[in-house]
């Protein structure tokens, strides 16, 4: 998107001119739509994009971390706690129900494997637990395993955001860059950071929006944790991440995000509720998105 075009100018040092735009007023301008949808079956395993998803009894999608692997002290097997996630590679037949695990490393002792995961929970933990080298379990929620129980919708992105990430971090890819973020949905046809105004200067306040037929209440720009700063398929740490990203993000924050709401930058993504009246309605690739 050619944002001179569009009416958004930057300052020398990249920062928007806040007296030459505001994306609300002017947003007939852009014509946001939901470019993707992705799913993680398996908390903190691989994702999956699909052209469908239904709005689960919590508010998140159906097959959204659906399924999550616990330690012996109980606590989830994750990227925050175990590098080892990202070696792993899942692919899912969601129809099925079936999940095939394989590690990137053909040398790490467990060969690839496919599992039914509502019959074959126990084995598939049984697998899991030799790659990660500790007993695990495998559980099941229809509620689903979200971070935030406060905002346990789909987290949101634009397309241009991640593109603008890309910049930052010159030698990494969009791809990677996605699977750093892990965000269920992206939008496109809106400039860099356009989803910052899905939330409220106010904490107890929300901004709802619809996209196709859900109506979606934006509650907070996501805080994120170790995971971005880690190659998505090694799990081989970038140190400098973090503090690269926080000033990049400052720098770049644009005029319409409530600055109240960044009590630090290393923030990227829109955290959501959806309420139970929508459970079962269906979003689709290419549905518009409304602000309300």
């Amino acid at each position: 998107m050619d944002l001179k075009n569009q009416g958004l100018a930057r300052r020398p040092d990249h920062s928007y001119d806040t007296l030459c735009y505001d994306a609300r007023v002017s947003s007939p301008l852009f014509k946001p739509r939901l470019a993707s949808i992705h799913v993680h079956p398996i908390k903190s395993l691989d994702p999956v994009s699909v052209e469908t998803a239904v709005i689960g009894p919590s508010g998140g999608l159906v097959h959204d971390r659906d399924w999550a692997i616990y330690n012996a002290q109980g606590g989830w097997i994750n990227g925050k706690r175990n590098a080892a996630v990202h070696r792993l590679r899942t692919r899912y037949d969601l129809t099925r129900a079936c999940a095939t695990f394989a590690p990137a490393d053909s040398g790490a002792g467990s060969p690839p494997a496919t599992f039914r995961l509502h019959s074959e929970a126990r084995a598939a933990a049984e697998w899991l637990g030799r790659y990660f080298g500790e007993p695990v379990e495998l559980r099941h929620s229809p509620q689903g395993f979200p971070d935030d129980d406060n905002a346990p919708g789909p987290t949101i992105v634009s397309t241009a955001s991640l593109e603008a990430v890309c910049g930052w971090f010159p030698h990494l890819t969009l791809a990677s860059v996605r699977e750093r973020f892990r965000a269920n949905l992206e939008i496109a046809g809106v400039p860099a950071f356009w989803e910052d105004q899905l939330f409220a200067a106010d904490a107890d306040a929300l901004v709802r929006f619809r996209i196709g037929e859900v109506l979606f209440e934006g509650t907070n720009p996501c805080a994120r944790c170790v995971v971005p700063s880690r190659d998505p398929l090694t799990g081989d740490v970038f140190n400098t991440f973090q503090v690269q990203f926080t000033e990049a993000r400052r720098a770049h924050l644009p005029p319409w995000a409530p600055a109240a709401r960044f009590d630090h930058f290393y923030r990227l993504c829109v955290n959501t509720r959806i309420q139970a009246t929508e459970a079962g309605k269906i979003l689709r690739v290419g549905d518009p998105l409304a602000l309300l």
